[in-house]
C-alpha cells in the first residue's frame, strides 16, 4: 500500500505561563491509501493535537511530517494552506457550516479557492458530493433548516467535494443523537469501501472499533496499534 502519512518522532510541546508542557512524544505513525483509522484515548491525551498536525493546522515542535511524499516541516503558512485545501478534507463535531450560506455554497467555498478548478468542475463536484451524502435535494436550504445529522452530512459532502488524499474526523458524532450517530458512521463506512482514506478522533468506542485499525494514546504516547479489519462493520 502507498503511505498517505508518515510521521517519524513527532513531539509537540505548548508553552503556557512559562511551563512546557508535552502533549505528543516521539509519535511514529504511518497511513496508508484506504485505511480506516481511529484515535481513540482519554481527554488530555492528544487527541486533537494530533489531529491537528495532521491536517496541516498546527505544526510539529521536532520530528518529521511526510503527507504524500512530501515534507512539510519547511513550508511556509501559504504553502500549507494550499497543499490542506487540496490533500485533506476536515469533518468537524461541530459542523463548522456558515449559517448565512445556503447547502451548495457551503460546500462550494472551499474549492473556490482552488486556482486548479474551472467554475464547471466546481459545480461537478459539489453536486456529485451532495448527491453521494444523499443532500442534493437540500442545496438551497441553510444550516438552521437542517438537523445535526443533516448538517454532518453535508460537512462531509464539503470535505469530499475537494477530492482530498484523506478525510480527517474530529469526534463526528459527538454532536449527534444515537441514531443520527450511525447515520454518519454508515455513511463513513461507504465511502471507505469506496476507496477513501480516514483518520477519525473519537471517544466513541464503539466508532473506534469500527475502524479497520485502531490507534490508542495516553499521555502523548501511542499505546496501542490495532489492525480491526478482520472485526470491521
Amino acid at each position: 500500500m502507498n503511505s498517505i502519512i508518515e510521521l517519524n518522532s513527532i513531539d509537540k510541546s505548548f508553552l503556557t505561563d512559562e511551563v512546557e508542557t508535552l502533549a505528543l512524544s516521539s509519535i511514529v505513525l504511518t497511513i496508508n491509501k484506504g485505511e480506516f483509522v481511529s484515535i481513540t484515548g482519554p481527554s488530555g491525551c492528544g487527541k486533537s493535537t494530533l489531529l491537528s498536525l495532521l491536517g496541516l493546522l498546527d505544526t510539529a515542535s521536532q520530528g518529521q511530517f511526510v503527507l504524500n511524499g512530501q515534507d512539510t516541516s519547511e513550508l511556509s503558512k501559504n504553502e500549507r494552506a494550499k497543499i490542506r485545501n487540496k490533500e485533506i478534507g476536515f469533518i468537524f463535531q461541530s459542523f463548522n457550516l456558515i449559517s448565512d450560506l445556503d447547502v451548495y455554497e457551503n460546500v462550494e467555498l472551499p474549492l473556490t479557492y482552488r486556482k486548479d478548478l474551472s467554475e464547471a468542475e466546481i459545480k461537478t463536484r459539489v453536486n456529485d458530493a451532495l448527491a453521494k451524502v444523499d443532500m442534493g435535494h437540500r442545496n438551497k436550504h441553510f444550516p438552521s433548516q437542517l438537523s445535526g445529522g443533516q448538517q454532518q452530512r453535508v460537512a462531509i459532502a464539503r470535505a469530499l467535494a475537494g477530492s482530498p488524499s484523506i478525510l480527517l474526523a474530529d469526534e463526528p458524532t459527538g454532536n449527534l443523537d444515537s441514531k443520527n450517530a450511525q447515520m454518519v458512521m454508515d455513511l463513513l463506512h461507504a465511502l471507505h469501501k469506496e476507496g477513501a482514506t480516514i483518520c477519525m478522533v473519537t471517544h466513541d468506542q464503539h466508532c473506534a472499533d469500527s475502524a479497520s485499525r485502531r490507534i490508542s494514546l495516553f499521555d502523548g504516547r501511542v499505546v496501542e496499534d490495532t489492525n480491526l479489519s478482520n472485526q470491521a462493520a
